[in-house]
């Protein structure tokens, strides 16, 4: 056997595999018997069918199958001794001008190579947002606690800032919805109007154009589809059931226990300050997810390399469950191609900085993940032989270590973007944030 690349560019090449008749005959044959003594053939006594017989009916089939497996071990060999980066898998050239009559054979086969390239992190800096809780959302935090933990006083006519609980109808859109909501929502000056000074058991028409701050608001107070709350424009009742007042709770002692458990804060200005903290907490998540996109869209922008695209679309048009027309296959690659550069630029800088995962550190992570789980449900202290189980019961799923495995791996990559790619820290509320990250 002997095998040959043939560079046509730096994207692509051929590999010519001969194989001769030594490199198969002997297994060829070696089926063939064991397939003669256990034949069972009318006309014949099993294991005495005649080996001619046997080589007619079978031969040819083993050779194509002993041949195929010959052909794909030495492929494999090859790349691997050879270091052969490739994309795709192998495309067969000239199957169809095989002579399967003749003892020897000659298989020709298109390689797309993967590029050689650099990747420059500092290339462009990237904006890292530090996102903070400012007094104007604290403010709203510790209003939204007292109202949360306020009473609620029973009145007959509605006043700013009071909470309506109500049934909206309307029978061309088949609203009958049962509801609460705050004056503070209602958007509209013409029909808060009309609820200010209305009494329990009164029927209040309004339009629903512009009656709360967000479309989306139709649909949890109407009921009604999320296709139909956008841009509703119809006219619906309301009858008032019910109208309250909400007394906010005093910042006091006994609500700071109830939030944080006893003495953990003692005041006004530490409430603030665990919001603050507790806010901030959860914001490094949002603010590292924008991070994370924002740095692979910009090493996708800045990282410049071609790749072997015909072969590519070729490779993509045979390779599924269907085969797809050419067409097809040209339409999917342009949808894949921004994932696979990132895929190569990722591999390259895993395999440059030993970023891979390791099976200690998925186990060690798997077990950190169930420990806090079993936490949340009351067992904050599980002994390591009963943790050491799941885990392991856990790692048996194939599907639960590639997903532990590709969480763990973009924890890496964030990791190392921090410390390496050029950022520049960009303070702002949440608010600006959700506007400036979001909304362009």
């Amino acid at each position: 056997m002997n095998i040959t690349k043939k560079d046509i560019d730096d994207l692509n090449a051929v590999l010519t595999v001969e194989i001769n008749q030594e490199d198969y005959q002997e297994k060829v044959d070696k089926i063939l018997k064991d397939y003669k003594k256990s034949a069972n053939i009318p006309g014949f006594r099993k294991g005495h069918v005649p080996l001619g017989l046997i080589k007619k009916q079978y031969g040819k089939g083993v050779l194509l199958d002993e041949v195929n497996k010959i052909l794909q071990e030495a492929i494999h060999n090859y790349l691997v001794e050879e270091k052969l980066d490739v994309l795709g898998n192998p495309l067969p050239k000239n199957e169809e001008a095989i002579n399967w009559e003749d003892p020897n054979f000659s298989f020709e086969f298109e390689l797309g190579m993967a590029p050689k390239f650099e990747v420059d992190l500092k290339k462009k800096a990237v904006t890292h947002y530090k996102i903070v809780a400012d007094d104007k959302m604290i403010d709203n935090q510790v209003k939204s606690i007292q109202n949360q933990y306020g009473k609620l006083i029973s009145k007959d006519t509605v006043e700013k800032g009071d909470e309506i609980t109500g049934v909206f109808t309307n029978e061309e859109k088949g609203i009958n919805k049962e509801t609460t909501f705050s004056l503070d929502v209602i958007k509209g000056k013409t029909q808060l109007k009309k609820l200010i000074g209305a009494k329990k058991g009164d029927v209040i028409t309004l339009k629903t154009k512009g009656l709360f701050a967000d479309d989306h608001d139709n649909q949890r107070y109407l009921g009604v589809s999320h296709d139909d709350a956008h841009g509703l424009d119809i006219e619906v009742n309301l009858e008032i059931k019910e109208v309250n007042k909400r007394e906010p709770a005093p910042l006091n002692q006994e609500l700071f226990d109830k939030l944080f458990g006893k003495d953990v804060v003692k005041s006004e200005e530490e409430l603030r300050t665990k919001i603050k903290e507790d806010a901030e907490r959860q914001f490094v998540q949002q603010s590292d997810q924008k991070l994370m996109d924002d740095v692979v869209e910009s090493l996708i922008e800045n990282t410049k390399f071609d790749l072997p695209d015909d072969f590519l679309q070729r490779w993509i048009q045979v390779s599924g469950n269907e085969p797809m027309t050419e067409e097809q296959a040209k339409e999917e690659y342009e949808k894949s191609k921004k994932g696979l550069r990132y895929q190569l630029i990722e591999g390259k800088l895993i395999s440059e900085n030993n970023l891979q995962v390791t099976f200690d550190e998925l186990k060690e992570y798997a077990g950190n993940l169930i420990k806090a789980q079993m936490a949340q449900y009351g067992n904050p202290n599980p002994s390591q032989e009963e943790l050491d189980g799941i885990v392991a019961r856990v790692l048996a799923n194939q599907e639960e270590v590639k997903r532990l495995s590709d969480q763990l791996q973009s924890q890496k990559m964030l990791t190392f973007f921090k410390e390496n790619a050029k950022l520049k820290t960009k303070e702002v509320t949440f608010e600006k944030f959700a506007k400036e990250a979001y909304q362009k």
